[in-house]
């Protein structure tokens, strides 16, 4: 609601300005020029995003999304000790931090909300537990073997190599996500009581 409101307040500024100024015309080709160009974005970047969903489906038929969630439940138990023991929450978070490895945050997204449903049944008082918390801090500092989007918004705007941004994805991601998880198990120490 709060972007709505920002968005409609540009938009009111930019065609006051640009009647006080004469430049109405420079405003109205600026944001038909805007739209066709976002147009053309989503179009490609849906493309892209059709490519890597059928590859996560496809890893999901051979098996190979199962065998990453269960490479991954020993050390998420670790991660999530309160919810260790609630089966759905666990596969939903292997699989909500499968689909971020391979850069699904799309994918992704129910996943994550999922899992939160199942580890709040345990919050009370409408305060998150420290099992919550680390779930978004992983899912929000997600480590990226294939960052998809990222490479389809980069393929959209005519990169002639959408994927040489990897290395310098995996070492970002991996350091994010270390810090993050670092930061809540020391905040969970002095403030978890």
């Amino acid at each position: 609601m709060a972007l709505a409101w920002i968005w409609t307040i540009m938009v009111a500024f930019s065609v006051v300005f640009g009647l006080l100024s004469g430049n109405i015309d420079a405003v109205g080709k600026a944001a038909l020029d805007g739209a066709g160009a976002a147009v053309k974005l989503c179009i490609g970047i849906c493309g892209v995003t059709c490519l890597w969903t059928g590859v996560m489906e496809v890893m999901r038929r051979s098996g190979l999304a199962g065998g990453l969630k269960t490479l991954f439940l020993p050390l998420l138990r670790r991660l999530f000790p309160d919810s260790s023991n609630n089966k759905d929450a666990m596969e939903a978070v292997s699989a909500n931090v499968s689909a971020n490895l391979l850069g699904l945050g799309n994918a992704a997204t129910p996943l994550g909300i999922k899992a939160a449903t199942e580890m709040a049944r345990k919050a009370e008082g409408g305060v998150a537990t420290d099992d919550l918390c680390m779930l978004v801090v992983i899912n929000t500092a997600s480590i990226q073997l294939i960052p998809a989007t990222v490479a389809a918004l980069r393929a959209a705007a005519g990169s002639a190599k959408p994927f040489d941004i990897l290395p310098a994805v995996w070492v970002s991601s991996v350091c994010s996500v270390a810090a993050g998880i670092i930061a809540a198990k020391i905040l969970k120490r002095f403030w978890g009581k």
